[in-house]
């Protein structure tokens, strides 16, 4: 049986309506969900990096997944939108408060970098706007041999035509690049009625150019493989985790670490 997840869910500083979110998502039959803190630094001032609030201090107890004997699993996401390369910051130690970090470039040259150089686990495609620039096979190919995943977010489309005009085209110029590899689907939800059942993300997947095996993949074994991705990186990078509860933890690891984690380890 497929295990699905929704890896960017965006994190609500009101109790009652992140609550909704993780409950709706719970009841969808989403086994993991990612909260998404998003960082748009500028030049006019400096801005912090957000800190990751604790699940257990946001909800007292976690839903139980439709059709599983287990609560969802809740994660935390760092989104950084670049404007400027400046905006990366290689080995920060904020970056490591999350488990998941993902940019969203919004240049090529940027996207270049993310797909080439950068150390990250999802690169955002912006679903709100007209692409700024065309997607090229090098570095798309790059990146998915890297092991970093391409995310396409479907919420924009539920609020606006416009933008809905939007999310199609450019998730159909990834696709075109990519072939339907390495893509994952999310909500980017705002609230409860804007999240989609898997099964329901998977159809309009068809819409963004991807096959039925693909569009499924998009929403189960390829955000699984982003989890792997992260733990790895993370563990390569010299953060060994000494306390993790089961709930954090990645399906199938060990005291919150996954045998490809453990393996990347020095000796």
């Amino acid at each position: 049986m497929a295990v699905f997840m929704d890896l960017n869910v965006s994190f609500l500083p009101d109790r009652s309506d992140l609550r909704s979110v993780v409950e709706t998502a719970a009841h969808l039959g989403f086994s993991t969900i990612a909260l998404n803190y998003v960082f748009e630094p500028t030049a006019k001032k400096k801005q912090e990096i957000p800190t990751p609030t604790p699940i257990n201090e946001l909800i007292d107890q976690l839903p139980v997944v439709q059709g599983r004997s287990r609560p969802i699993r809740v994660l935390n996401r760092l989104t950084v939108v670049m404007s400027d390369a400046s905006h990366f910051r290689p080995n920060a130690p904020e970056y490591r408060r999350f488990d998941l970090l993902a940019v969203q470039p919004t240049s090529e040259k940027l996207f270049h970098a993310a797909c080439m150089v950068y150390d990250i686990d999802i690169i955002c495609v912006p679903m709100t706007e007209k692409l700024p620039f065309f997607f090229k096979r090098a570095p798309i190919n790059g990146a998915i041999d890297r092991g970093v995943v391409f995310e396409v977010s479907y919420s924009a489309a539920i609020r606006d035509s416009t933008m809905r005009r939007y999310t199609i085209a450019n998730a159909v110029s990834l696709m075109e690049s990519c072939k339907g590899k390495s893509v994952i689907l999310s909500s980017a939800a705002q609230k409860a009625l804007e999240l989609r059942g898997p099964y329901d993300v998977t159809n309009l997947a068809l819409l963004f150019g991807l096959s039925d095996g693909d569009a499924k993949e998009a929403v189960s074994s390829t955000c699984r493989a982003a989890l792997l991705h992260a733990e790895t990186r993370r563990t390569a990078s010299g953060i060994i985790y000494t306390t993790r509860s089961q709930q954090e933890a990645p399906q199938g690891s060990v005291d919150g670490e996954t045998p490809e984690a453990k393996r990347a380890k020095p000796t």
